[in-house]
C-alpha cells in the first residue's frame, strides 16, 4: 500500500507514519528516501500488529524506557520500533527482504 503524504508545517519531528499517512514537517521531506523509507517501516510494523496493538505497544513501550532512562530522546532512540527503523532505514531493499515481526530482534536492550 502507498502512503499518502500530507504536509503538516507545525509538527516537531520530520516525519511521522500515522497509518495511512505519512506527515511530514516541510515539503522537502517528501523527497528524502531515508526518512520515507523509515516511515514505511514503521507502515509495515504496523500493519503487522494490526494498527492499534502497534499504537498502544509503542506508547507502554516509551512510557518504560522513559521511566528507565528519565530522558525523552534516548527513551525514544531505545524504543524496538525506532531501534528497528533507524538500523535499516538506510537499505532501500529492506522492506523487499523483511521477515514478519522483525522488530522483536530489537526487544534486547
Amino acid at each position: 500500500m502507498k502512503p499518502i503524504i500530507i504536509h503538516v508545517p507545525w509538527m516537531r519531528p520530520a516525519g511521522m507514519a500515522l497509518f495511512p499517512f505519512i506527515l511530514i514537517r516541510e515539503r522537502r521531506f517528501e523527497y528524502d528516501p531515508v526518512l520515507i523509507n523509515h516511515e514505511l517501516i514503521h507502515f509495515r510494523q504496523q500493519l503487522e500488529m494490526l494498527i492499534i496493538p502497534f499504537y498502544l505497544l509503542y506508547i507502554i513501550n516509551y512510557l518504560f524506557n522513559l521511566a528507565k532512562y528519565r530522558d525523552h530522546y534516548t527513551a525514544y532512540l531505545k524504543m524496538y520500533y525506532e531501534r528497528e527503523a533507524y538500523a535499516n532505514e538506510r537499505d532501500m531493499e529492506y522492506l523487499k527482504k523483511r521477515r514478519f515481526w522483525a522488530f522483536f530482534r530489537y526487544l534486547r536492550d
